[in-house]
């Protein structure tokens, strides 16, 4: 790959991991904190300490894989994803959020500390949902490394008391995938009411994750779209507010 080739390629990717960001906020999986990275040749690429809401291509921070201190900008939770880019050669890209059912299913996962699959969009977390247990914010490089090692496998790990961290080849699936953690957590206390309920046989959770690749992609641009409609629809608040315009019905 040539200077220009790898470039155009760092721009474009800079783009994806700022409007995954925004999506995220979009959907109501943050609120003033959480952040997207992507992994490039030696770095990663991750929004700043601001409001997802609005970051913007030109404001991610680089920071190297064998960073020992955290650039100026960089969230103080960056050492989660630059322990799980070291734990995982698997993953291009990585979400932090707080879904508020998350809390909720942390800290009722159970003494296995893993919330299994109940249906087929839950397998593509992974073959289980692992709760690491420990509800301190990851900001050294100790506390990131102890959560990194909770995910040996899978793509999402619930931090008890903190929220959770998703895995994707892309930013845009790893958004997808906090969408879906938020999903299966609320499956999760719903059911837990109801008594005895049967979660997937490995069978079946692995016929769902043989799909992933193909379907998991459409659920992300169908949440893009979502989100490109929440803000429009925002906008359009807020330019009939200024003009006294009513809202269409």
């Amino acid at each position: 790959m040539t200077r220009d080739e790898a470039d155009r390629r760092e721009a474009g990717l800079r783009e994806e991991v700022a409007e995954a960001g925004r999506v995220l906020s979009a959907l109501g999986l943050v609120t003033a904190f959480g952040h997207v990275s992507a992994r490039v040749p030696g770095t990663m690429l991750i929004t700043p300490a601001a409001d997802l809401a609005d970051v913007t291509a030109d404001r991610l921070v680089p920071v190297p894989l064998t960073a020992d201190q955290l650039p100026p900008g960089a969230p103080a939770e960056a050492w989660a994803h630059l322990a799980l880019y070291r734990h995982r050669a698997d993953a291009d890209a990585i979400a932090r959020a707080q879904p508020p059912s998350a809390f909720a299913a942390g800290v009722a996962a159970g003494p296995d500390q893993v919330i299994w699959p109940l249906y087929g969009q839950a397998a593509w977390l992974g073959e289980r949902l692992p709760v690491h247990d420990d509800a301190r914010l990851l900001r050294s490089a100790e506390l990131a490394e102890a959560a990194a090692a909770s995910l040996p496998d899978g793509e999402a790990l619930l931090l008890r008391g903190n929220g959770a961290l998703t895995l994707g080849a892309s930013p845009g699936l790893a958004v997808a995938r906090m969408w879906l953690l938020s999903a299966v957590c609320q499956a999760f206390l719903d059911t837990r009411a109801a008594g005895t309920v049967t979660p997937l046989h490995a069978a079946e959770t692995e016929s769902w994750r043989a799909v992933a690749g193909e379907l998991l992609p459409r659920l992300w641009q169908q949440l893009r779209t979502r989100a490109q409609r929440h803000r429009a629809q925002l906008r359009w608040r807020g330019g009939s507010a200024r003009t006294g315009e009513r809202e269409p019905a």
